[in-house]
């Protein structure tokens, strides 16, 4: 029986990146069936009264997992992300980005292969903010215990499951010593006795050799902000946003995103890389096969990574990285090295 799932196409070049990404699963034999449901601007042109209503978080919360496009959030009105909904709404509380060279892709760095594991719910970005007085203005940063160790919990499981070698937790504890210092102890607690080694590094430090050296890192526990920070600079060691997947989990829940953009101002035009997405859609399969003990699901997730590395290697781009592929036409070849002759 095909596994359902919720489908979010979002706005923007979203719909188009979406449908060729679905393409792609259905060529695979990836066995889903789609659930749609609407989300950001799409959400309000269709007469919703939020950029997330009720009836797409529901759906996810009934099916447990989703594959979501760009969403544009409105500039005023008072709505708030889409991504901060879903996250705070669902507690998917673990930030899985994976980074690594792809083939065909030119960038300064050679062999990297890193994961982020960001946590997801509080420090600066709980959102507590106060006027003390006439130009002053506080931010208040939230760490708990239990916040702390889950994310610790969360990224000592993925390191072991995945094979990795390392995990190393970036931090701020030598100024931010009760914050900081909390996310530090739950993670040295966490990796008591874990296969996996385990180190620290201050995010600064941590900051400077990651451009140096990307190869010296494995998997990066870093909190809210850093993680958020940290994310976006190791993407633009590999070619950027737009050949980076992304992932929202949690333990009742998990999205799979594309975290560039919505791009309107190439909507409709059919110049949007589809791979970002396509690549989340991957990860979706490898956690449909771990979660639900579900093998074909890594399988058809392999098939298709080596389908888009073999396009991509083949010059097989689209133009934002150098090659000269619209959105349906580098789809098209990565469906035809699916099932090569």
């Amino acid at each position: 029986m095909a596994r359902t799932c919720v489908l979010v196409p979002g706005d923007g070049i979203g719909p188009e990146v979406s449908s060729a990404v679905v393409r792609v699963l259905d060529a695979a034999g990836a066995d889903l069936t789609w659930e749609r449901h609407h989300a950001g601007v799409a959400a309000l042109e269709a007469g919703a009264d939020e950029v997330l209503p009720a009836e797409t978080s529901d759906a996810i919360r009934r099916h447990r997992i989703a594959l979501k496009g760009p969403c544009t959030t409105p500039i005023g009105g008072g709505f708030s992300s889409v991504n901060v909904a879903l996250r705070k709404q669902l507690d998917l509380y673990a930030a899985v980005r994976p980074v690594r060279n792809l083939p065909g892709v030119a960038t300064r760095f050679d062999g990297v292969d890193l994961v982020i594991v960001r946590e997801n719910t509080e420090g600066l970005y709980s959102g507590i903010e106060n006027v003390i007085t006439e130009g002053v203005v506080t931010s208040l940063k939230v760490a708990t215990e239990k916040a702390c160790r889950r994310i610790a919990r969360f990224a000592r499981s993925y390191a072991e499951r995945r094979g990795r070698s390392r995990v190393t937790a970036f931090h701020k504890a030598n100024i931010m010593k009760l914050s900081d210092g909390l996310f530090l102890e739950c993670a040295r607690d966490v990796f008591e006795g874990s296969p996996v080694p385990y180190d620290e590094r201050i995010i600064d430090a941590g900051c400077m050799r990651l451009v140096q050296d990307p190869t010296a890192f494995d998997v990066l526990l870093c909190e809210n902000l850093y993680g958020d920070v940290v994310s976006d600079l190791c993407a633009g060691l590999v070619g950027g946003l737009g050949v980076t997947p992304g992932a929202n989990i949690g333990d009742a829940a998990a999205v799979f995103e594309a975290v560039h953009g919505s791009a309107p101002d190439i909507a409709g035009e059919d110049k949007a890389n589809p791979l970002a997405l396509l690549m989340s859609a991957v990860m979706l399969l490898n956690h449909l096969a771990e979660r639900e003990d579900a093998p074909h699901f890594g399988e058809v997730a392999a098939r298709i990574r080596g389908a888009y590395d073999a396009a991509l290697q083949a010059g097989e781009k689209t133009g934002d990285i150098g090659g000269s592929l619209g959105t349906t036409a580098f789809a098209d070849a990565v469906i035809a090295r699916l099932h090569p002759n």
